[in-house]
């Protein structure tokens, strides 16, 4: 009901001009003496039309449907029929507005998320508490967060334990239990325990903003099967008024030429694709994915292939560092401390885990972070380097092992290596574990069984991308790749495949971008990925994937169907039409019910239910062999 009364709102004068238009209308059949009534709607419904009509012909040179009712309204007013002029306005009019209301019905998502963001916070002081307006926060306060109230930044949590509602940001429906150090959203609601919380993002950075401003900025418009349908559209109103002249010329009966105008309209044509764009949008974003880009809605649906970064993508991200091993005179106590001190600027989730393995380490002079390589830094003097083998044969090939992962037991189990040089020689090497996300199993499993080839891209040793390839069942898997590898092997397979790329990290970015789709792991991914994605995963659970696949192949579906259902009323009524069968009036009724049939059909979009897995998949699929 309150989804109803929105649309009213907004929708008000719409509703006020068709109220207006029927009661003038009605009125003139009351008496000659209100004859003059007739008038009311061709105004107030019919003037907007033509409007628009000259508007986009002289502003845009756009032939649009809107100058087929234009003139069919102003040729039954030229023959005698102000009441066929006066109904086609107000039925015309009736459209608009439910087309209005499917779109006002799609983006109820981007109201709510805006509504979800609290107008004041509470700021803790030195001097105690004090409310201030949310935009007046800044990144560093202190905010305390009562239970029941929305959490209004983002930020990380500094005393107190609690639960949050995470729903509206991730799609979640269990509460998360939140602690010291755990980051919150704004836009989560508090459930149990008050808690402080240290504001890490503000205004248009924070969570909440983001996500309105990407689903705002979804643009059905991009859409190649958008741009198809326009041109047809524009075909079809040259069509409509060849076809309208010529039983003119054949019939001498004008009020065939006019319904012909009024019948042939391509409305329903125009509508099908953005509708049902914009409702599986609508869609997603409840469970917490964001479509930027409405062609993506459309290019999922021909996905052939899905390519996976596996850190943080596959797996969890949560690394730990299991210990290090010295290959030289060089105490692994010592290495242990040089690394970590030079890991302490490293944004990588390896970089990390190997910082905190030795919290006492010192920060680095003359840092350099070495994308797909690993880092550099100068620690008390020493240059020290850690990274993977290929940066080791570049900077300090002396002493390096060939056969240091073969015959270290640790390794067998498909643990990563971080290699550590300094001054020169290669001294060892830290020994790093990663955990696979609970869902991938079952995700990779469902991808297979909707006819997806699955692949995963790593900058890990083979040994590795073997281990985590058999253990998901995988496909195939491609390893030590830097970023401009994953590039590389984007642009050779979109010459025969339809390329999906799942990531999460800066060095995905670019092959996010380029390939036909790209989805982001929105959660711990960065913002230069969500940047470059085409669809943003606020929860990274990769188990999502195959559900907007299932999305994308229904959303093609209805589209396909509300163009050929439109095309066939369409030639269907104009054939009516030109036999006489038809008038005027109800070919306006006919053009409207063909539009409202394919918003319908499009609006249905918004409760598929694709997140139900098939039952082969709930209950977990044993793993395959790889094929690497």
């Amino acid at each position: 009901m309150s989804a109803f009364t929105d649309i009213i709102k907004e929708q008000k004068w719409d509703l006020a001009l068709i109220i207006v238009g029927i009661a003038g209308l009605a009125l003139s059949f009351v008496s000659e003496t209100f004859e003059a009534a007739v008038w009311i709607p061709v105004l107030v419904c019919g003037t907007p039309i033509i409007f628009g009509a000259i508007v986009g012909m002289v502003e845009e040179f756009d032939i649009t449907a809107d100058v087929l009712v234009s003139i069919a309204i102003v040729a039954s007013y030229l023959i005698g029929q102000p009441e066929a002029a006066a109904e086609i306005a107000i039925i015309m009019q009736i459209g608009s507005f439910l087309e209005e209301a499917t779109v006002s019905r799609a983006n109820s998502g981007i109201r709510a998320l805006i509504e979800m963001k609290p107008k004041t916070a509470r700021i803790v002081t030195d001097d105690g508490e004090r409310t201030v307006d949310v935009d007046d926060v800044r990144v560093g306060h202190t905010v305390r967060v009562m239970p029941g109230e929305t959490i209004p930044v983002d930020g990380t949590v500094v005393s107190g334990n609690t639960s949050v509602d995470a729903s509206i940001v991730t799609g979640e429906s269990v509460p998360i239990d939140v602690t010291v150090g755990d980051t919150v959203s704004g836009g989560s609601v508090n459930m149990y325990g008050s808690v402080d919380i240290r504001v890490d993002r503000t205004g248009d950075d924070s969570t909440i903003a983001r996500m309105a401003k990407l689903l705002e900025n979804a643009d059905a418009g991009r859409s190649k099967i958008v741009k198809t349908a326009d041109r047809w559209a524009r075909y079809i109103v040259v069509i409509a008024m060849a076809v309208s002249i010529l039983t003119y010329v054949f019939t001498k009966d004008i009020y065939r030429s006019v319904t012909v105008l009024v019948v042939f309209c391509p409305c329903a044509l125009i509508l099908a694709t953005p509708t049902a764009i914009l409702a599986a949008s609508g869609n997603l974003s409840r469970k917490g994915i964001l479509v930027k880009d409405g062609a993506a809605m459309e290019n999922i649906a021909s996905v052939d292939t899905v390519l996976m970064d596996k850190t943080g993508t596959l797996t969890t991200g949560d690394v730990r560092c299991v210990g290090f091993v010295s290959t030289s005179d060089v105490d692994s106590g010592r290495i242990a401390r040089m690394v970590a001190s030079v890991e302490r600027r490293s944004e990588h989730p390896l970089g990390k885990a190997m910082a905190s393995h030795v919290p006492e380490a010192k920060d680095p002079e003359d840092f350099e972070y070495m994308p797909g390589k690993g880092v550099r830094g100068t620690v008390d003097g020493s240059i020290v380097i850690a990274g993977n083998r290929r940066l080791m044969e570049e900077l300090c090939p002396v002493n390096l092992d060939p056969t240091i992962e073969e015959s270290n037991a640790d390794l067998e189990k498909g643990r990563t290596v971080v290699y550590a040089g300094i001054d020169g020689k290669t001294v060892g090497y830290a020994i790093l574990s990663d955990t696979v996300r609970p869902s991938s199993r079952r995700a990779v499993a469902d991808m297979k069984n909707l006819g997806l080839d699955t692949i995963m891209i790593t900058g890990d040793s083979r040994r590795v991308a073997g281990t985590v390839r058999d253990s998901l069942g995988l496909d195939d898997a491609v390893w030590e790749c830097l970023p401009e590898d994953k590039l590389g092997i984007v642009e050779r397979m979109e010459a025969g495949r339809n390329i999906c790329m799942v990531g999460d990290g800066i060095n995905d970015a670019p092959s996010l971008r380029r390939a036909d789709v790209g989805i982001a792991m929105g959660g711990v991914g960065s913002d230069m990925a969500m940047d470059a994605a085409d669809i943003i995963v606020a929860d990274d659970d990769i188990s999502r994937i195959p559900s907007i696949v299932r999305m994308g192949r229904r959303t093609l579906l209805t589209i396909k169907v509300g163009i050929a259902f439109s095309l066939t009323l369409n030639t269907a009524a104009m054939l009516l039409a030109v036999l006489g069968l038809m008038g005027p009036i109800a070919g306006a009724l006919v053009h409207n019910i063909g539009s409202v049939i394919v918003i319908i059909g499009a609006a249905m979009l918004m409760r598929y239910d694709c997140w139900n897995e098939p039952e082969e998949i709930k209950g977990g699929c044993p793993p395959t062999p790889g094929s690497a």
